[in-house]
């Protein structure tokens, strides 16, 4: 494991380690978590398009239609869904976008907290597989009342096992180190290709962190101010506490590329820093002091969001 971290974050001929995109390419490694997932939907065969068709006085070629192969609100169905969402959720919530399919940046000092929490996430899926497994014959038993002539005998397997997994890796994302040897002209391109990868990285994670916060202080100043039926709107303690858990992980994986951002995190931080969701409740004044605070973090934030694209021209012209 601990080779191949360094295989994937061994800087390249960088000359400027103070920049965002040098400190992510040497405190980060790349990582990729990937599903296989059985299919639960099937299209229709043509001839049975043909039979739905007429019904409508269409043709079936003009007309898309499928079937679900069983019941996928049945509670073991949901629980293995469940463990695909928290992995994934975990796994995006302790990293930064990659401009690569499937591919993610995580702290080189995470990397074992991540390997053993995956692992844990593999063995749930493992068990809530076994149990849906064991109520399959059931369910497709229900699946051939429910469906009529549409059940196809062929669309099911003997078994589950091993159609629903998932795994992770550590790919390397940097040029390989034989190519310097090869074609030396050829290194140097692809040297360049990363490194304008990572200048990508970075842009796409000031992205995602202020489309983030803009997200959740609208909803939050939205909730805190006015009335709905004469009443204070409702809103669930999730609102605050969101908020909470984005400064922390921001905290966690900020790569410092933006002053503008870090002063609007900072100050929204500080709006709501020992506020706790039952005195907004409770207090009228404090809910229109904390909703007009947050309304002009979000004016700043709309602005920067605007001023974004020539900002990243200018960025990569320097």
């Amino acid at each position: 494991m601990t080779t191949l971290i360094e295989e994937t974050t061994r800087p390249l001929e960088i000359h400027e380690p103070e920049l965002p995109a040098a400190r992510l390419r040497t405190t980060m490694a790349a990582m990729r978590l990937q599903f296989t997932w059985f299919g639960t939907r099937k299209s229709l065969s043509p001839q049975q398009k043909d039979q739905a068709a007429q019904s409508f006085g269409a043709e079936g070629q003009f007309l898309s239609a499928g079937k679900k192969l069983f019941d996928t609100r049945h509670h073991r169905f949901k629980a293995v869904t469940a463990v695909r969402h928290r992995a994934t959720a975990y796994f995006q919530g302790m990293s930064l976008p990659y401009p690569e399919p499937a591919i993610r940046l995580v702290r080189q000092e995470d990397v074992d907290e991540l390997q053993a929490r995956m692992g844990q996430f593999a063995e749930e899926l493992a068990a809530a597989v076994e149990a849906l497994d064991a109520e399959f014959y059931e369910l497709r038993l229900a699946a051939r009342e429910q469906l009529g002539r549409l059940y196809c005998e062929a669309d099911y397997p003997a078994s589950l096992a091993g159609l629903f997994t998932m795994a992770w890796d550590f790919p390397s994302v940097e040029p390989p180190e034989y190519l310097r040897r090869l074609s030396p002209q050829l290194y140097r391109q692809e040297c360049q290709r990363v490194s304008a990868r990572f200048d990508e990285a970075v842009q796409l994670a000031e992205q995602m962190f202020l489309s983030e916060l803009g997200e959740l202080v609208s909803h939050l100043a939205e909730r805190l101010s006015g009335d709905a039926d004469g009443k204070p709107k409702a809103f669930r303690d999730s609102s605050v506490e969101n908020l909470t858990e984005f400064f922390q992980r921001f905290s966690r994986l900020n790569i410092r590329s933006n002053d503008e951002l870090q002063a609007l995190v900072d100050e929204a931080q500080a709006v709501v820093r020992g506020v706790g969701p039952q005195q907004l409740r409770d207090s009228s004044a404090l809910r229109g002091q904390v909703s007009g605070e947050l309304a002009r973090v979000q004016d700043a934030l709309d602005a920067l969001m605007v001023d974004r694209p020539r900002r990243n021209i200018l960025r990569r012209a320097k």
